[in-house]
């Protein structure tokens, strides 16, 4: 095809783009940072399998979800929040979502809290603190200036990370082989599985499942007709771009914590894999690894609470402010802040808890988007549709292993 002929579909296809890297900011939110580096350091390139096919699950999930609020000009909440039409059911599937939102606020103000804590010496808690406020920041930004330039800054604030979290691997390139072996499903007990599960939890996050279906409806509105095929092209393109770079990234910090971390002692934890990675890179790949992590925190959640005021507007028709809900979120993660608790358990935790949300939001979803009387032409493909249950399933059989190799102790 000449330039010529090029130029005109690029300048069609450019103005639609954005959507996708604002929901890919949740692929790369603290919580992958804590399972990834923590997968890494423990068990080398054993779960590189997990990362890449987490990944292409979530391609699959984000276009559907961007597709869902495209053709019907909904958000999956708002259409949940019709179709379960008993109160208290309604109500009780809105408590799950909270509690999932809730779980991945505390992993991005954490981690904002230790960026902070590891760049500038500030005590956790008021880490917390100066990450919740600058976030308000950002999120004024949607409010004032409207989703485009809303993902714009998140665009902008994607790249920094992308380079922070891989500028290592410029200095000391992972084992080729070592990563190809990595490719073969495998566990090692107990632990991994674990691991798995948080890296699932954190890349398949339920989250922003709900936040692409509202951010296309807030960019489009219901799409007509004639327009959905060019606009659907332009989706997938940007879930491509936004996914490809989300999950290059995490499976580089993976391979960077396999390739430095593992043997020495204390890299279980973000501090200490800062510091490791200081000692075997130096001071500057550390501290661009801690801007990105701080940027990490700052970035998803905004995301974080854009996507919490959906699911509570769409579910129980309780409507507040970004703002509002961006402060009354932020008390848990203080508190657990305040607390001591250990910050890198407490995120990799939190990606176990999102892991089992996302049955959730995925079954409804995939369900959804096969409804013909819904989506009319735009419905799935029969095989779309066994791709997307087959991933829902194999997400759902991991957390019940993951279950019994917990409380058996084996």
């Amino acid at each position: 095809m000449s330039t010529a002929a090029r130029t005109p579909v690029r300048g069609k296809l450019l103005p639609l783009l954005g959507p996708a890297m604002v929901a890919g900011v949740a692929y790369l939110d603290p919580g992958n940072v804590a399972s990834n580096m923590t997968a890494g350091a423990q068990f080398g390139y054993l779960l590189v399998w997990v990362v890449v096919i987490a990944n292409l699950m979530a391609w699959l999930i984000q276009y559907l979800s961007a597709k869902l609020g495209l053709v019907t000009g909904e958000s999956l909440s708002e259409i949940l929040g019709t179709r379960i039409r008993h109160r208290w059911a309604r109500r009780a599937y809105w408590l799950q979502a909270e509690v999932v939102a809730m779980a991945t606020d505390i992993a991005e103000v954490i981690g904002g809290a230790v960026a902070l804590y590891l760049l500038f010496g500030i005590p956790l808690f008021w880490g917390g603190v100066i990450t919740g406020a600058v976030s308000v920041v950002v999120l004024s930004v949607h409010s004032s200036r409207g989703a485009k330039s809303f993902e714009r800054v998140i665009a902008t604030m994607l790249i920094i990370m992308a380079i922070g979290f891989t500028a290592g691997l410029f200095v000391e390139p992972p084992d080729a082989a070592q990563t190809a072996a990595g490719l073969i499903p495998s566990f090692d007990g107990a632990g991994s599985v674990l691991l798995a599960a948080s890296i699932l939890g954190a890349t398949v996050m339920p989250h922003a499942i709900y936040a692409h279906s509202a951010l296309t409806r807030d960019r489009f509105g219901k799409v007509p007709a004639v327009r959905i095929p060019r606009v659907l092209l332009a989706t997938r393109v940007d879930v491509t771009v936004a996914l490809l770079i989300a999950g290059t990234v995490n499976l580089g910090m993976l391979l960077l914590a396999a390739t430095v971390l593992p043997g020495i002692e204390g890299t279980d934890s973000l501090e200490g894999a800062y510091a490791a990675i200081g000692a075997a890179l130096g001071p500057v790949i550390a501290t661009l690894f801690a801007v990105a992590l701080l940027i990490s925190g700052l970035a998803s959640t905004a995301v974080g609470a854009y996507a919490g005021a959906d699911i509570m507007h769409g579910l129980v028709k309780v409507q507040i402010s970004l703002i509002t809900r961006r402060l009354i979120v932020l008390i848990p993660a203080l508190v657990i802040l305040g607390a001591g608790l250990d910050p890198t358990w407490s995120l990799v935790l939190s990606q176990v808890i999102l892991s089992f949300g996302i049955p959730f939001a995925l079954i409804p979803l995939v369900f959804l988007t096969s409804n013909s009387a819904l989506l009319g032409g735009s419905v799935n493909r029969w095989y779309t549709t066994a791709l997307a249950t087959l991933a829902a399933v194999f997400l759902i059989a991991l957390n019940v292993a993951l279950l019994v190799l917990i409380f058996t102790g084996t």
